[in-house]
């Protein structure tokens, strides 16, 4: 790979086609050929019309680009590059070997694909196996039977949980009706899944998954701006319960000194429901039917996390209240201890039904999840803790 391919992949697609707009087309496909046919598609789609058309004309992969481009992001059809070795199972062995005779100096071929006169795949001979065939054998003699594939169409996590127990190095893509229609390197479908995955944690915060280390800073800032902006309308949420309930801290000083500790608790416990739900749904873990059953684990565990570092907490509050002379320090303590409680309960469910409600929306689970659960646990906790001091106290 030279220098310039490298450097594309490092760059977010609309870097990568702007550093490649003054480049005449022929050089452009040649350089979009060297990645993997999901990121010469991305940038494709980053060009006008016009220019798209002229780069695909001009490499014989283009046809293969425009192909993929049909198939929606995050699915094996977006990776799919055209089959070179397909033949009928009737062709012999020395007719087969005789065919790729100049295709191996150009290409790397690791299976011939056999298909019937339908172009329906009905088996795979590996390359190695033409050394020990007799040359009169037909392909049909010596493949390996309806073989692996996948469907175009199918998520690449679900893609990945069909192949990692198997390894192959490249994998037949059919449609509906078994017909070959590309072929998926493997080290390109995990390549792509891990990109997938490392910008799972960005996007709870808000960053773009085409973002990169050396995207200009100017692009960045438009990247992430609009999810701060609407992380300050979240914040000024949180700030109007804590408004809301202005007479009472201003009667209970020590409340304010605790606000933060809740919400800092009850935000690491929805943090943490809501890693384990995200990488649970990225491992095919999260099933249908099992949303209520998670939901359920983890208001047990938010519970019991909550009780514990609330007697703590309690302990604490008690202990200040006494040394302020307040007159309930009991009454505060109690309170500070059924608000961390119930509070992480609640948000151990908000961190597992945030990416799942999401997802139901047809959004991408990680979209700025945290900032979503962040708002949700500040709210329940501080309605909570300033509700029952006013209740009981004030």
């Amino acid at each position: 790979m030279d220098p310039l391919s490298k450097h594309l992949r490092e760059l977010d697609p609309k870097g990568a086609a702007d550093a490649l707009a003054h480049r005449d087309d022929a050089e452009v496909a040649a350089v979009l050929a060297e990645l993997n046919p999901g990121q010469a598609v991305e940038i494709l789609e980053e060009f006008a019309p016009s220019r798209r058309d002229r780069i695909v004309a001009a490499n014989a992969a283009g046809e293969q680009w425009l192909e993929d481009r049909a198939w929606p992001e995050n699915t094996v059809g977006r990776l799919m590059e055209r089959p070179n070795a397909v033949f009928l199972a009737g062709t012999r062995i020395r007719e087969a070997v005789e065919s790729l005779r100049e295709a191996v100096k150009k290409t790397l071929i690791t299976y011939l694909y056999v298909v019937d006169a339908d172009d329906r795949l009905v088996g795979v001979v590996a390359f190695r196996e033409l050394l020990y065939a007799n040359a009169d054998d037909t392909l049909a003699d010596v493949m390996v039977p309806t073989p692996f594939f996948l469907h175009p169409e199918t998520d690449l996590i679900d893609a990945m949980h069909d192949v990692v127990t198997r390894h192959y190095p490249v994998y037949p893509v059919c449609d509906d009706a078994n017909r070959l229609i590309g072929v998926v390197r493997g080290s390109v479908l995990f390549e792509q899944q891990t990109f997938e995955i490392s910008a799972q944690a960005g996007s709870m915060v808000g960053v773009e998954k085409e973002e990169r280390t050396a995207t200009p800073w100017l692009r960045a800032l438009k990247f992430r701006h609009p999810w701060l902006q609407l992380n300050l309308f979240t914040a000024f949420v949180a700030a109007g319960v804590v408004g809301a309930f202005q007479d009472t801290i201003n009667r209970i000083v020590l409340l304010a000194v605790f606000i933060p500790v809740l919400s800092g608790q009850c935000s690491n416990t929805g943090c943490q429901a809501l890693a384990v739900t995200l990488r649970g749904m990225t491992l095919g873990e999260v099933r249908a039917g099992q949303a209520f059953a998670l939901m359920g684990k983890e208001a047990i565990l938010g519970f019991a996390n909550g009780a514990l570092t609330g007697l703590l907490a309690a302990a604490g509050m008690y202990a200040m209240a006494v040394a302020q002379q307040h007159g309930n320090p009991l009454a505060l303590a109690v309170i500070t201890f059924l608000a961390m409680t119930c509070s992480c309960a609640i948000s151990g469910v908000a961190g597992a039904c945030v990416p799942l409600a999401l997802k139901r929306l047809g959004a991408d689970p990680a979209t700025a999840s945290s900032i979503f659960l962040t708002t949700a646990t500040d709210v329940v906790s501080m309605s909570l803790f300033l509700g029952l001091a006013a209740w009981w106290i004030v």
